[in-house]
């Protein structure tokens, strides 16, 4: 069977017959097997996506199928499916088996799409290479000495090596962006509070964000439509109307403003080849009829450091709760309850979780909250009013999602700075909470995927999702 690059592909092919629900899932199931090394999937629901594929499968001859019948999507190991396992690649919650389901997963089965497993990621969605993961790094199909990208690298990599149609994954500060960018895949963040955060093991709650992996705009803009929505489990969601994103791609829609971020471009730390392949984008733009002008943005150098004080302050806050009492790893050899708190946590946690904890813990001390986190939230505002002034004039940002293709296995895992520092690009969105978008270009000469960014107003998805449409010319 040929690789399916969206719903409508295979729906055609369930509507003549010429395929059952139970030979895709059958077919999937396969490619997980022979695709084994790339670590994409800490466990794959045979006994469950199995049931779903026959309850669907009925529902689709009796024609009463939901929007999603046909789909067979995979998890991010931080999102909770009743009584499946969830830990967030983590060995404090090897054993934790979700008492409940998150509202995206509900919202999922609910239009009877097929969940086929837990995708690897960071530990508690903490890194940008996959590397952090109790259960290994995760490998990138184009090239299995390089990462997959993170934190969502499995949802990224199972996407890319045909091992499901799609895959949900989380974005703090890229995480869905940036893996898919390093895969060849498309990679949707919608606005902060489009999507309900219910049953998703927090990291930053107010950066966290559940996003879309997929092969097609379309596939993007119907998950899209069926996952949002107001949800009264989560306060911070938004009860704007939903929009009816897929049916409403225009291939041929109204010349749009976008602006360039010039500074993103003009940096020394872009790669050439990733530059050359913007620069050829943002003429087949023009060719299409786009205004392309290219802006200032001088506040590119406190992006990073606004972010991570911040997610870290938060993380520390979240975390807590994993203390050995309550649900998570617990030692049994402690002497006490201040000795059990600390040992628990100390062998639970590994060590770039450690380091977030800590340096959350250090911002929001007595006599560094003010220098440290106070100061970030200024700067996220001053950061928050230049986006939105951009956005004012403009319909849609332009900017690299990487500044390199996929690195090395291990090549910066070592150095904490560097690692932070490939998140430049992709935080913006996180920091103002505007939707952005990550699509697949070229491929660099080691065959390495090369990616864009676009980024529009709050709750302008549709305006987003049109511009990608169109780019990508997609049948």
């Amino acid at each position: 069977m040929k690789k399916h690059n969206s719903l409508n592909e295979i729906k055609s092919l369930l509507e003549s017959k010429a395929l059952t629900l139970q030979d895709l899932l059958a077919y999937y199931f396969k490619q997980i097997e022979k695709h084994q090394h790339l670590n994409a999937f800490n466990e794959v629901f045979f006994d469950s996506a199995t049931r779903q594929a026959e309850i669907v499968q009925q529902k689709m001859d009796s024609g009463k199928a939901g929007k999603l019948a046909g789909m067979v999507i995979g998890i991010k190991d931080n999102i909770c499916y009743t009584n499946h396992k969830v830990t967030a690649s983590s060995k404090m919650l090897e054993s934790f088996v979700a008492p409940y389901s998150a509202t995206v997963v509900e919202k999922l089965l609910q239009e009877d799409a097929i969940i086929i497993g837990r995708l690897n990621c960071d530990e508690f969605a903490m890194g940008g290479s996959n590397e952090t993961s109790y259960y290994g790094v995760v490998r990138n199909a184009a090239d299995q000495s390089r990462v997959a990208g993170g934190s969502s690298g499995g949802s990224a990599a199972a996407v890319q090596a045909d091992m499901c149609l799609a895959a949900l994954g989380t974005d703090t500060g890229g995480s869905v962006r940036q893996p898919a960018a390093f895969c060849g895949c498309i990679g949707l963040k919608p606005t902060y509070g489009r999507i309900s955060r219910y049953g998703v093991i927090a990291y930053a709650s107010s950066f966290d964000q559940i996003g879309t992996i997929t092969s097609s705009v379309t596939d993007a803009a119907l998950l899209l439509e069926v996952l949002s929505g107001a949800d009264h489990y989560d306060s911070t969601v938004s009860t704007q109307p939903v929009p009816a994103y897929q049916s409403s791609l225009n291939q041929s829609g109204n010349p749009k403003k976008i602006a360039v971020l010039k500074e993103t471009i003009d940096n020394p730390a872009l790669d050439n080849d990733i530059r050359n392949a913007i620069e050829y984008a943002i003429e087949k733009l023009r060719e299409q009829g786009h205004q392309i002008t290219y802006v200032s943005f001088d506040l590119l150098d406190y992006l990073v450091p606004a972010y991570y004080v911040l997610t870290t302050a938060e993380a520390s806050s979240n975390l807590s709760r994993y203390s050995g009492v309550h649900f998570g790893h617990r030692n049994t050899d402690a002497k006490n309850l201040t000795d059990l708190y600390k040992t628990s946590r100390a062998e639970g946690f590994g060590e770039e979780v450690k380091r977030r904890i800590m340096l959350g813990t250090f911002v929001l001390s007595a006599g560094y909250y003010d220098a440290y986190y106070q100061k970030a939230q200024k700067v996220r505002k001053l950061i928050k009013n230049k986006i939105e002034e951009l956005l004012n004039t403009h319909d849609i940002l332009l900017s690299p999602v990487t500044p390199t293709p996929a690195f090395k296995i291990g090549e910066n895992i070592k150095d904490p700075l560097q690692m932070y520092m490939a998140d430049v690009y992709t935080v913006l969105a996180s920091l103002t909470g505007v939707p952005a978008i990550a699509l697949p270009l070229t491929s660099n000469a080691q065959g390495l995927p090369l990616s864009v960014q676009l980024m529009a107003k709050h709750f302008n998805e549709q305006e987003l999702l049109n511009l990608s449409y169109q780019f990508l010319k997609e049948a």
